[in-house]
Parts: structure tokens; sequence; C-alpha cells
């Protein structure tokens, strides 16, 4: 399908209208004049180069927003209009002096005809629409598909882009005459211009274990409280008391046995939970041969022999130092087992590599107990409907309260020795 443009609607103030707001609206419109809109259906049309230069100039930028990792998910079949994720990348083109045009903006956009994949929970908000006899599906969804992590949505040269960029994205969504437009995870920056552009805020949890120089897990474990400390001993012993050592494999190392034997993990876990597995093994070998630099595998092994793996993706950039707990699957099962796969060996690597974050994914307060703390999330929403948009403000403003009771109560509970 080939690329469509867009021109923002008519729907700016009146030049004539008094008032800040009319003069606000007309430089709005003279900024929008300077870029040409376009929505994109296929990845492959986008130049991958400045795609990339364009997301490693973001504060926000991380792996998983790169060309390769977006691309491997739809050329896999992992997100595509078979599986609910139709692309419609919505970009900003300006001239080059010399001619021609640049990438100046970009944002991952899908028409999603469900809710799955986004770790914001939005089913009570379709069951309502269900009710009334509206349609929910389609809505507008900017992220990036199953993966809960925060980081720039808003891929632009200036801030200037950016914010053309947001009004585009919501007069696209005005204008499809879907039902909403959700952005899931922008960093603070970002969610702050969508709230000042009339998005409603949504909060959330996750957890999130912090390096601030720990010369070995040793030293980390000294900062816990005692009980904790304890915990987490007890639970690698019982792991290498199994007889399980691991091997830790840098993306260039992870060879096709090795990828294999990883999805027959990751598709037994989604196995035993009932439940179909998002990715497949052809992702996987992709974003291997694409971006092996941020990969590491880690391999559980008994007898000599594979028995679990863990991939985590990470970015050692000093500027962000990030590592992100991703996917993870078992053949046998063994007390403690995940628990040090997908977390201690991690914790391990980012100890020696001196990686300043580790994102352990979406919920799960069991993460404290292992050195993880609480960290608010965003996602930002505009629904077309007003009398729906208006309960679903109300209903924010409560969840938000219940929100920072609970990480107040969080906060109480830190797994960290006092004082």
């Amino acid at each position: 399908m080939q690329p469509e443009s867009f021109k923002p609607g008519s729907d700016q103030p009146d030049a004539a209208t008094p008032g800040a707001a009319a003069a606000q609206g007309r430089q709005e419109h003279e900024r929008m004049e300077n870029y040409r809109t376009q929505i994109v259906f296929d990845l492959s049309e986008l130049p991958e180069a400045e795609w990339d230069t364009l997301v490693a100039a973001q504060p926000g930028a991380t792996p998983f927003l790169r060309h390769a990792f977006l691309h491997a998910m739809h050329a896999s079949g992992s997100a595509c209009d078979e599986t609910g994720w139709s692309p419609r990348y919505l970009t900003l083109w300006a001239p080059r002096a010399e001619g021609g045009e640049r990438l100046a903006a970009a944002m991952p956009l899908y028409a999603k005809s469900h809710s799955y994949g986004e770790y914001v929970f939005d089913w009570a908000w379709a069951d309502a629409y269900a009710q009334h006899r509206l349609p929910y599906y389609p809505k507008l969804l900017s992220a990036i598909p199953f993966t809960p992590v925060q980081g720039a949505r808003l891929l632009a040269e200036d801030e200037d882009a950016r914010r053309c960029l947001l009004q585009c994205a919501l007069a696209v969504a005005e204008q499809s005459q879907l039902s909403s437009l959700h952005v899931l995870f922008p960093d603070e920056h970002e969610a702050a211009l969508m709230e000042d552009a009339g998005m409603l805020m949504r909060h959330g949890v996750q957890f999130h274990w912090t390096n601030p120089g720990y010369e070995s897990f040793d030293a980390f474990l000294a900062t816990l409280s005692q009980k904790k400390r304890k915990n987490i001993r007890a639970e690698r012993r019982r792991v290498a008391d199994a007889g399980i050592t691991f091997r830790q494999l840098r993306g260039p190392e992870i060879d096709e046995a090795q990828w294999r034997f990883f999805n027959r993990c990751y598709r037994q876990t989604y196995r035993e939970h009932h439940s179909t597995p998002y990715l497949n093994l052809d992702f996987f070998q992709r974003i291997g041969a694409a971006m092996p630099q941020n990969l590491l595998l880690l391999v559980a092994e008994r007898a000599g022999q594979p028995i679990a793996a863990s991939l985590v993706v990470y970015d050692d950039d000093p500027a962000r130092s990030t590592l992100f707990g991703r996917y993870w699957g078992a053949l046998e099962h063994h007390p403690c087992l995940h628990f040090e796969t997908a977390y201690y060996q991690p914790l391990e690597f980012c100890i020696a590599q001196g990686i300043r974050t580790f994102e352990g994914g979406a919920q799960g307060e069991h993460k404290m107990a292992r050195g993880f703390l609480p960290v608010a999330t965003r996602s930002a929403h505009w629904l077309a409907h007003p009398s729906f948009a208006d309960a679903v403000e109300r209903f924010l403003v409560r969840e938000r309260q219940g929100i920072d009771a609970y990480l107040d109560e969080l906060n109480d509970r830190t797994p960290f020795a006092r004082g």
C-alpha cells in the first residue's frame, strides 16, 4: 500500500478571532505549513538511516524505537494487519536547502482492533462503548508493540516539529472518525506536551532497579534489609544446589541453534499459561541479525544441557545506560530458576558493565523484594465522544488518587536497609 499524504484540517482558529487563543492558533498553523505530512503504512518505505538518526537525537531514545526493531515486528508477522496492529506511521517532512526532503518528525502509530499487547488496560472502556452500542475498535495507538517501556513517541528534530507532530496526530484522530487516540509510555516531557494539548493523563506503576556504582553483587546485597538479603542468597543457593550454571551470550555470540532453543523456551512458557505468544522465531532472528549489540541471552544449563533462557535488551550508551528485562522461558521447572535467570543474572551483568538502570517490565510487586523500586508511568488519551471523554476523565481522577496512595504504600515498604 502506498503512503498517503494528510493535510491538517481547516479547524484552526479563524485569523479574525480576537484573543491569545487565535494568535496561538495562527502560529501553529504557520508552523504546520512548513511541513508535508504523510501517513506511511509500511516502515520499509521510510529510510532507515534517517529514522535512526531521528531516534538517536531524542532524550527518550531506546533500542525499541530503532527501525530494525520495529521493522522486525512487522516483517515477522508479529505486529501487522493480521494480528490487529495496522501500521499508520505519522511523518513530517521538511524541505532541504539543497533540494529534496528530510524526515523532520515521526510517530509510531497503529490502528488497533483490540487491546492485547499494550499493558495499559482499557478493556472496561471498550465494554462501556459496547454496552452503548458504539464502536471502540479500531482505535489509534502510539506505542511499541508488546513493549511496556517508557521513551520517546514524538520523534522530532526540534521542539517546533515535536509540537506540530502532536497536533497532527490529534487532527488525524479527529478526522479518522475512530473512537480514540492513545499514547502509551511517553517520556515525561512528551507527556506534559500531551496534557497541555488537552489529552487525558493516566498513571501506572512499574519497578526499576538503579545502580549507583556497585562494585559487586554482594555490595548491592549489603544495601538491602537483612531479611531481603537472606532470602536472595537462599534463592540463589537453591538454583546452584540443583547443579544449574549460566552462560552469558552477547548478541554476536547467539547462533541459529541458540535462537531456536530460546524460542522453544519462550513458547513453552506461554503454553503453560494457556496463552498465545506474541512473537515468533523470525522476529528474534531478525533482531539478532540487525541489532546484536543490544542483545544479551542468559542461558541456564544443567548436566551440560540448556534448560532455560532469558533475553534482555540493553543500551550501554552513557547518556542512557539501561537494561530492559524482556523475554524468558524454561523447559524444566526448578525452584527460583525464574528469579535467577530473569533478575539476578541480568543484575550481575548491569553491575559488571556499569549499567545504571534495569527496567524489569510491567507490574510485579515481587520485584521489590529483589531491590527494584516503584516508578510512576504515564499514558495519554483522547476520546472523540464528549460524554465518554468526560466519564473517562472522572475515572482517571479517582484512579490517580489510588495510584498515588499505592505508590506511598510501596515506598513505605522499601527493601533497602533504613538509615
